[in-house]
């Protein structure tokens, strides 16, 4: 007995310290990762200082108020040039005002000197000719991480440019530096173990929104013109509402890129099969709306077309853009499942009423079955194994705390959730809707798992028919808002019904800034309910109270392809929302 109790024991003993030093080896990799990421600033700070000396008179202020459009035309014309704008922007990035105080930033790309140089060989001046890009930590840049965040994805630098970066240089952009992610991506707020946690530029108690939420700090910061984001639940859409930006989720397949390793990754473990359900999105992330239709006309190129043979060759509809006919535009405060605050509904009421005053057509538009979208099509796309898949990414990794829910959810037994789906299945489609099984829908074969494709197919033919018959070129909406206070995204993953609806069915949707957060709203909202007054809606009250001044934005929406529309109609808005 004193034998078997010695090996048990020992074999204890090794356990523990094989785990210390597991997690030892993990916080080396991090130290590491981070160290990497500080060197590489404090160059670009060096940088500056010396492009600096040699140039003390650049108009630092006066370069970076202008407008993308007025920013674009001054280089091409070459009244301006690449380098002193390159070099403005590095300076306000670096300096303490934008990164030391939101932590937006994951590296920053040397290379860009060399873009620098390139840009000036080229024949002719694309159409981004000068501008400095930031992209999402993801997207793949060569020679560089590509980390969602994640402690495995530390060791494998990638080959060459995705085909966006490419075709970004192309246009005689310059990507500058790279921003910080959630741990994952599947997280709307913005932390991760490696980088820690950002913050929103305007209240650095908020957080900035997910999973593009470095790009939305650093771009509301002013360290940034133009970013590239993406979108698989409003990661694009969220930072922009959170952090008072417009920002374009189009069509997922008008514009494409090379895979990164977190997609690879959900490749060989099975979550992304072929053809993706609910597909993610790219696309761009700026302070006006005719900076986010410049960026698509660019993008939407030949270069695009022939380095991508599966993106269609559809350029850049200029015409529909600039048209100027009255609209059709359905509208709605409310989806039935997630009641945003009142300042978000507010929004959507007086754009409405500025809308039809401006000779619009507006007629209420309800969409169908939310309850059922988020459960049983949204959640159970990416948690159909019951989130092993999910889990394997965090394998020799530490979880984030803004995680930690989510991941203990996806621990529970397969049979337990087996028999929690069933006990509350039927309870799921009627009102209130049940807001905590979204996480325990499962498909239990491949059968039910087409089947879940094919549903998703239904419930976009009938989303379509409604809007058909209702005849209307546009959709006006509400969008989660004003931004969390940090640390309540993860605990509120069913609060994104508003811009998930639109990844399920794949349309093109965007956001504008209309408005901020008044006393007027904090005083309604102290009055807010949500759909039952459950713990998640008073969780969600607690996240957004004490706002006054933060941004509040409307969501507008298109058909498929129409991206062009979608951009019109949130230039509509915008320009109405700046007249008032």
């Amino acid at each position: 007995n004193s034998a078997a109790l010695t090996l048990l024991g020992g074999s204890v003993a090794a356990v523990v310290v094989w785990k210390w030093l597991g997690r030892k080896m993990i916080q080396k990799k991090m130290e590491e990762a981070r160290k990497t990421r500080d060197e590489g600033l404090k160059k670009m700070a060096k940088a500056v200082q010396q492009f600096r000396e040699q140039v003390p008179s650049a108009q630092t202020d006066a370069i970076l108020s202008l407008p993308l459009l007025g920013l674009a035309e001054r280089l091409r014309e070459g009244s301006l040039s690449p380098k002193t704008v390159l070099y403005t922007y590095l300076e306000k990035v670096s300096a303490l005002e934008v990164n030391q105080q939101t932590n937006c930033l994951r590296h920053f790309i040397p290379e860009c000197e060399e873009q620098l140089q390139e840009i000036q060989r080229q024949k002719e001046k694309g159409l981004l000719y000068g501008i400095p890009v930031s992209i999402k930590d993801h997207i793949g840049h060569k020679g560089h991480l590509s980390t969602c965040g994640l402690v495995q994805c530390l060791d494998t630098l990638m080959k060459e440019d995705s085909v966006l970066v490419k075709v970004l240089k192309r246009q005689g952009a310059i990507p500058f530096v790279m921003t910080n992610v959630p741990q994952s991506l599947f997280s709307y707020d913005c932390s991760n173990p490696i980088f820690g946690q950002t913050v929103n530029p305007f209240n650095h108690q908020r957080s900035p929104g997910g999973s593009s939420g470095g790009e939305g700090a650093l771009i509301a910061g002013g360290g940034s013109i133009l970013g590239i984001g993406s979108d698989m639940g409003g990661s694009i859409r969220l930072p922009s509402s959170f952090c008072g930006l417009c920002g374009l989720k189009p069509t997922a397949e008008r514009l494409r890129w090379v895979l990164g390793i977190w997609h690879i990754h959900l490749l060989n473990v099975g979550i992304c099969s072929c053809p993706i359900p609910v597909p993610c999105a790219l696309g761009p992330m700026a302070r006006d709306v005719d900076s986010l239709a410049l960026c698509m006309r660019a993008l939407l190129c030949e270069e695009m077309f022939r380095l991508d043979p599966t993106v269609p060759p559809i350029p850049f509809n200029s015409k529909v853009y600039c048209s100027s006919t009255t609209l059709r535009i359905g509208y709605y405060d409310t989806d039935g499942y997630f009641p945003l605050p009142p300042c978000m509904r507010r929004a959507v009421k007086e754009t409405r009423s500025a809308l039809q005053a401006a000779g619009h057509q507006l007629v209420p538009f309800s969409p169908p079955r939310i309850p059922y979208v988020m459960t049983e099509l949204f959640f159970k796309t990416f948690y159909a194994d019951g989130g092993r898949a999910w889990l394997d990414v965090f394998t020799g990794d530490i979880v984030d705390p803004s995680l930690k829910s989510q991941v203990n959810s996806c621990k529970i037994p397969r049979l337990v959730k087996k028999m929690l789906a069933l006990l509350l299945k039927p309870l799921v489609t009627i009102p209130p809707p049940l807001k905590h099984v979204g996480m325990i829908s499962t498909c239990r074969s491949v059968k039910e798992m087409w089947n879940h494709h094919h549903e998703i197919q239904v419930y976009r033919s009938e989303f379509i028919t409604q809007w058909k018959e209702l005849h209307l070129d546009v959709v006006l909406c509400p969008v989660l808002g004003p931004a969390f206070t940090t640390g309540y995204a993860g605990k509120l993953l069913t609060a994104i019904s508003s811009t998930m609806l639109y990844n399920v069915l794949n349309f093109p949707a965007g956001i504008v800034p209309v408005s901020t957060v008044t006393e007027a709203d904090e005083e309604e909202l102290k009055l807010y309910q949500g759909c039952c007054d459950d713990p998640w809606d008073r969780k969600l009250k607690q996240a957004v109270s004490g706002a006054v001044g933060m941004p509040v934005a409307v969501q507008c929406v298109a058909l498929p392809w129409q991206e062009e529309l979608c951009l019109r109609f949130m230039k509509e808005v915008e320009t109405l929302s700046r007249e008032k």
